[in-house]
């Protein structure tokens, strides 16, 4: 049985590859899949890619694509989740901070450098026509509870994560949300180590097959939302909106896409160079 590590945030999106894992869908083709949450997101997942300790990854778009331009040798083998990413964004809930204006010059708490949390906090200034050298602060938070931490602890002013899975700290008051910012591409790719495309290419195959007959019938299951909502301590009614919204991807991620995501990162500064489709996507 070949064994194949693989790396996701442990968020609601990812259910699908859980439930593949318990009722051995992935054994039953003779491959022994072993998940990894990672709690530090994609800045995190991106390391454990190049130190080859998984050999995909189920990662945010943006952020694969600035690391393999900065030298990660992996490739986006498919998009995993074509509706973008909803971001919330949260102060401490007796922050001085009312409005998204108000958080001009002050502290982002992020991840990592490099992480989604990084990249969305430019896209916000962008949105929100702040200097980009100037209005922008960051603070290494690490994950989810770093981010309770700085914010409740004044180390930094707001932190920008996917809004479903912060709301139950937004409904306890551990943080108040002032806003959103929709990333303006799908939000999650499956990206795998180019070594491993290179030497199990059958098995890869394999492993992109079975999640897209799960997730291609996810949204149909009976008491999903219930599922869900238990599992991931969500309200019934969030988790809901959120299945409401959200579409997976069953398919490749197009050139287009590809184009506009660098564009985006370029004119932010974030990627030092435009690169070739081909140069980031592997077509199995």
């Amino acid at each position: 049985m070949k064994q194949v590590n693989i790396g996701g945030v442990p968020e609601h999106f990812n259910l699908p590859w859980y439930m593949g894992l318990k009722n051995g869908a992935y054994k039953n083709q003779g491959i022994n899949l072993r998940w990894k949450d990672y709690y530090g997101g994609t800045g995190d997942m991106s390391q454990a890619l190049r130190k080859k300790e998984i050999d995909i990854a189920v990662i945010l778009t943006e952020g694969i694509i600035k690391d393999i331009i900065s030298g990660n040798p992996s490739k986006i083998v498919q998009t995993y989740v074509q509706t973008p990413l909803n971001w919330g964004i949260h102060v401490a809930y007796h922050s001085k901070y009312k409005t998204i204006q108000d958080l001009k010059g002050s502290r982002a708490a992020i991840s990592r450098f490099g992480s989604g949390s990084h990249l969305m906090a430019y896209i916000n200034a962008k949105n929100s026509q702040w200097d980009l050298d100037k209005d922008l602060n960051f603070e290494v938070i690490k994950n989810l509870n770093g981010a309770v931490d700085g914010l409740t602890n004044r180390k930094a002013d707001y932190f920008m994560w996917e809004k479903f899975t912060t709301k139950p700290l937004v409904d306890n008051k551990t943080f108040r949300r002032i806003g959103n910012c929709p990333s303006p591409w799908p939000c999650f790719v499956i990206a795998a180590h180019q070594d491993f495309i290179d030497s199990h290419p059958d098995t890869l195959k394999s492993i992109l097959n079975i999640i897209n007959n799960t997730t291609s019938n996810f949204k149909k299951l009976p008491n999903i939302a219930e599922t869900i909502a238990a599992r991931y301590e969500q309200k019934l009614d969030d988790v809901q909106e959120w299945l409401s919204i959200t579409e997976w991807s069953q398919s490749l991620i197009d050139q287009d896409t590809v184009i506009k995501t660098q564009s985006e990162l370029y004119a932010l500064n974030i990627i030092p160079e435009l690169v070739s489709y081909d140069a980031l996507v592997y077509k199995l």
